[in-house]
């Protein structure tokens, strides 16, 4: 009995204990639950108060940078990463490895990086080591690089992951890039993103990205906490406004012209770098533009930094600028008048040498030679009492006006204001051949477009349009920066001037320049480099020009640095492949080469686009040329009978046989005048896609 009795007593004090417990809990739980309701009501009121009224920013979306002609340049994109958590509880070993071999065929097919044993190893191994007992790394990321949409929902539909619906441990990371469709095309000038310490979002860091940025941007919008049932969710207040989408005066294709013929050249003379710029006369729409650098960790020329609005001692090229302002002042009438120059000057002390000047020459033989004396004794003649005034001229020509073209990182000429003394004397005859000056490409190339467009200064632009959701905001009008910086009899003469540099035999460009398709005008310009305060014997190399010359349609500036060539052979040659690209392309406004038909009656017509095109062969140019008249068309010549081959294109005008030759595919360089001598691949020769293919003319 006394037994029973303690094991009661044991018993109910055990049941006691517990009931305590769950009594002690019970009060605490209680007692929580009176100081939250009560004592500290105020407090979380507040903060929940402070949660409901938060208001967040919404980012909003970035706009588009368009090409002329709406192509894409860069935009915001959206991608994913893929992961898998083969930890969750949810995932069978049985399922998986039922369905691995065909998982497997799948990713092979989708990145074939791996086979599918190789994939079947992979994600196995993956699945052991992330699900071994111990381990916390659980996330295994499916694919190394970034998917798109149409990506990760091919991804869905894989085996395991299609079968195993409700869960299989397949999830995607959203990420938000600004991505560039084109590449490196271009890339400096359209410009770059980045976070900021001073703001939020993305925002433009360079070029154009950075000069329109508040356009690009938008307007951020507002949210506010809502409270549901069962969560707080954000409320929008004030929708975000998308930023502006900006066309651009880009072409795609000119830009790939300008880029390939830099790179070739960069590439063929050993250059540092190269900037070339493309821009439409009439309207100063920048229709392409290049900055290559060399980079040794990639062992290849690299988009480098914006050289195009960089200032930099022009050498030559500033001469007919120069002789713009001697016409205008009329120190200079009759381009054709003799006037006393040398070989040498000593003016102020210091010799000036001229290795291309004679005893006398004309102000157009001043321009086509390149004579430092000759430029120098025409600015001294008007400005050598007053050397400020050389200054002054050019800031009342609009020479040191921003363009606001749209380039971020634009900067204006640095050239000083001369005092009147004997070293400003003597600086001012440099100044007078492009030397203690900081000229940017961009300026440089304005002025020159000015000569071809008869005197109007027309402002260089890279902006066309604003749109907003498809829908065009406001266009970019053409505007001037003088409505004439000469007049157009003078810019005529000076036409004259530029065109003697390639055409005449004085003119340092005529070796290496002159093409009977497009007939180029412009102007060399070598300026040596200053280190620690000296010059070195590595040189900056120009060429600023435009074409046709007739009726010039295009302007162009070129500038490398390092070259092993003189300025004609190296950025004079980049212009001119250029110009015979495009208009091997049809963008000079040139009617194709078809046959000419001879009726009944004796009258010439061109031959139907339909009838085979006939290429004249050399002799009858020379027949023609003679005025002989009875002269046979030679037939096109015998192409190779299998498709996807390389066609013959030998007697071709160099045209056609581009035209002919980017149509299959292939890249075509080509050098020499007249009609295709010889062709690197032989017809036939089965066709890779992207292979370079190198022509040889002869006339």
């Amino acid at each position: 009995m006394t037994k029973l009795t303690n094991n009661k007593r044991r018993i109910i004090l055990r049941y006691l204990l517990v009931v305590g417990v769950i009594l002690l809990f019970a009060g605490l739980i209680v007692w929580d639950m009176f100081k939250t309701t009560m004592i500290y009501a105020h407090d979380w009121n507040q903060k929940a108060d402070s949660i409901l009224t938060r208001v967040d920013t919404i980012e909003p979306e970035r706009g588009k940078i368009l090409a002329d002609n709406g192509t894409v340049l860069a935009a915001n994109l959206q991608f994913y990463i893929a992961r898998v958590d083969w930890g969750h509880a949810s995932i069978k070993e049985d399922t998986l490895k039922k369905y691995l071999p065909a998982l497997c065929d799948s990713m092979a097919a989708f990145d074939n990086s791996r086979s599918a044993a190789e994939w079947q190893k992979e994600l196995g191994e993956a699945y052991a080591k992330l699900t071994k007992k111990g381990s916390h790394l659980r996330a295994y990321r499916l694919i190394r690089r970034q998917l798109t949409f149409s990506e990760r929902e091919r991804i869905k539909k894989f085996p395991f992951f299609n079968n195993n619906k409700k869960y299989n441990g397949l999830y995607f990371e959203e990420q938000h890039k600004r991505s560039k469709p084109y590449g490196a095309m271009a890339s400096r000038s359209i410009g770059n993103v980045g976070e900021q310490d001073t703001r939020k979002g993305l925002h433009g860091t360079s070029g154009l990205e950075m000069a329109l940025d508040s356009l690009l941007y938008g307007i951020p919008g507002t949210a506010t906490k809502l409270q549901l049932t069962s969560n707080i969710v954000n409320a929008e207040k004030v929708p975000a406004v998308k930023g502006y989408d900006i066309t651009t005066t880009i072409n795609v294709q000119l830009q790939d012209i300008v880029e390939n013929e830099l790179y070739a050249m960069c590439k063929e003379t050993d250059s540092r770098w190269g900037t070339a710029i493309l821009m439409e006369v009439a309207t100063g729409e920048i229709k392409a533009i290049s900055n290559l650098e060399w980079n040794d960790a990639f062992g290849d020329y690299v988009e480098g930094r914006n050289h195009a609005v960089l200032g930099y001692e022009p050498g030559s090229v500033m001469k007919p600028i120069s002789m713009m302002m001697a016409l205008e002042d009329g120190v200079v009438g009759d381009i054709n008048t003799p006037m006393e120059t040398g070989t040498q000057w000593k003016y102020g002390g210091r010799m000036i040498y001229d290795p291309h000047g004679g005893a006398t020459l004309t102000p157009r033989q001043i321009i086509a030679t390149s004579s430092n004396v000759g430029m120098s004794k025409i600015i001294v003649k008007k400005y050598g009492n007053n050397p400020g005034g050389f200054y002054d001229r050019l800031k009342g020509m609009g020479f040191f006006e921003p363009f606001y073209s749209g380039i971020g990182g634009e900067q204006q000429p640095i050239i000083t204001r001369l005092g009147n003394t004997n070293a400003d004397r003597v600086a001012l005859t440099r100044m007078a051949f492009g030397y203690s000056t900081l000229i940017p490409p961009l300026c440089t190339l304005a002025m020159y477009n000015a000569i071809a467009n008869d005197g109007k200064y027309v402002r260089p632009h890279l902006v066309k349009r604003l749109s907003r959701e498809g829908e065009p905001d406001s266009i970019v009008p053409v505007t001037y920066i003088r409505q004439q910086v000469c007049s157009p009899q003078n810019a005529q003469n000076l036409r004259i001037m530029l065109h003697d540099v390639v055409w005449t035999d004085r003119g340092t460009a005529h070796r290496w320049l002159q093409d009977d398709n497009v007939e180029i005008a412009g102007k060399t310009g070598t300026a040596y480099t200053i280190q620690n305060g000296q010059y070195t014997s590595q040189r900056r190399l120009a060429f600023c020009g435009f074409f046709p010359y007739s009726n010039p349609k295009y302007s162009c500036m070129v500038l490398m640095m390092g070259s092993n060539r003189g300025a004609a052979a190296s950025s004079g040659l980049v212009l001119k492949n250029i110009a015979l690209k495009m208009y091997a392309r049809g963008y000079l406004g040139d009617s194709p080469n078809y046959a000419i038909e001879v009726d009944a009656k004796g009258n010439t017509k061109q031959a139907s686009v339909k009838k085979p095109v006939l290429y004249p062969s050399s002799a009858q140019k020379i027949m023609k040329s003679l005025s002989i008249n009875q002269s046979h068309p030679v037939a096109q010549p015998a192409q190779p009978k299998e498709k996807g081959t390389v066609p013959n294109v030998k007697g071709m005008p160099v045209r056609d046989a581009i035209a002919r030759l980017e149509a299959m595919g292939l890249n075509a360089r080509f050098r020499g005048t007249g009609y295709v001598a010889s062709q690197s691949i032989a017809p036939g020769t089965k066709i890779a896609s992207g292979q370079v293919i190198d022509l040889v003319l002869h006339n």
